[in-house]
Parts: structure tokens; C-alpha cells; sequence
């Protein structure tokens, strides 16, 4: 059982700017922090393959926000090799009865197409994971999801770190000097994501 002082702290952990990770050989949990910070931008730097615009013009996929939020933890943990453990899922269950995690999701009819798992802490969103069960499902669900974040006044979206899909999108890499005020000046900014 989380404690409401669990759910503190855990928010003062993120925060401050580290996150949770399980160790993938021992699935003990711990807070992380890198000398690099990779965001997903909020302005005209944000991007996407044309070949997507297709996929959202068909408007083949809906959105919603926390319609299926443990689905979206079962899809994002469901890998070979995932941070996501056991603990870390119950305390994603136990920040999203607070308040502070979400999962936004693209919909294919009744059938849950993909999404993205994260925690929103004043103007920033801080975006854990995301997952896809339906071609384009995540990659519609990111795109619908920088134009929501823009709608509510948004400052940051942290996605941590980056890989190859990521940087489609326009991640870009920003020093921990750089990032904390960032940070900071989010985290001001009275923000709702619903």
C-alpha cells in the first residue's frame, strides 16, 4: 500500500528532477537522474514524418485520456527488456488515483491502439513511457498529444531520454544545467492536462 507521504516524495523526486527505473536484472527500484535530458519541443521545432499526416487525416484513430490508464501501464511494461516492474506499476496506479499520472491514448474504434504513460507536475509533462498494439497508434498518440500540451499552456514535455523515434519528432538533448531551470519555470506554471 502507497502512503499518501509515499506519493509526496515520489512527486518531490520528479520534481527535483530525477525518475523511477527498475533495474533490469533485479527489478530494484530506484531514482535516476542524466548529465542529459532529452525533450519532445512544444514550438514549431516539433515535427513528424509526412507519412503520418496521411494516418491522422484518416482519422482512423480517436484519443481520450485515462480511458483504459491500466492498459496503458500492462502495454508499456509488455517488452523483453522494461523498467517498468511490479512496484513501479503500483505506484503508477497509485500517482494516477492522486492525480498526477495519465495515459494518453489513441483508439481504434473499441480497441486500444497505443499510448503514452506519464506524470503531469504543474506546466510540465513528464512522459514515462509509450507503446502501440496498432500501426501509427503511439506515433498519432504523440502528435495528438504535443497539440493537447500546447491547448493547456504546457511549458515542458521531458522525455527523458532519446532514441531514433524520438528524435522523428524532434527530441532534442539539453544539459542538466540547462534543464533544471526549465524545470523549475514549469513547474510554476498552473497547468490541468483533462
Amino acid at each position: 500500500m502507497i502512503r499518501s507521504s509515499d506519493i509526496s516524495s515520489i512527486i518531490q523526486g520528479y520534481a527535483s528532477g530525477y525518475f523511477l527505473m527498475a533495474n533490469d536484472s533485479n527489478s530494484r527500484l530506484d531514482w535516476y537522474s542524466s548529465r542529459e535530458r532529452a525533450l519532445i519541443p512544444l514550438d514549431d521545432r516539433f515535427r513528424y514524418p509526412r507519412s503520418l499526416q496521411r494516418a491522422i487525416n484518416q482519422n482512423r484513430f480517436t484519443t481520450a485520456i485515462n480511458r483504459d490508464f491500466e492498459a496503458v501501464v500492462a502495454g508499456c511494461a509488455n517488452r523483453e527488456s522494461t523498467w517498468i516492474s511490479g512496484e513501479l506499476r503500483e505506484i503508477y496506479r497509485a500517482l494516477h488515483q492522486a492525480g498526477w499520472a495519465y495515459s494518453f491514448e489513441t483508439w481504434q474504434g473499441d480497441q486500444l491502439a497505443g499510448g503514452i504513460l506519464g506524470l503531469a507536475i504543474g506546466g510540465a509533462f513528464i512522459g514515462e513511457s509509450m507503446f502501440y498494439q496498432i500501426p501509427e497508434g503511439s506515433k498519432v498518440a504523440m502528435v495528438k498529444l504535443v497539440e493537447h500540451l500546447r491547448s493547456r499552456n504546457f511549458l515542458l514535455f521531458d522525455a527523458q531520454m532519446t532514441n531514433p523515434h524520438l528524435k522523428r519528432f524532434g527530441a532534442y538533448l539539453v544539459s542538466q544545467q540547462a534543464y533544471q531551470p526549465l524545470l523549475e519555470q514549469a513547474l510554476r506554471r498552473p497547468c490541468s492536462l483533462l
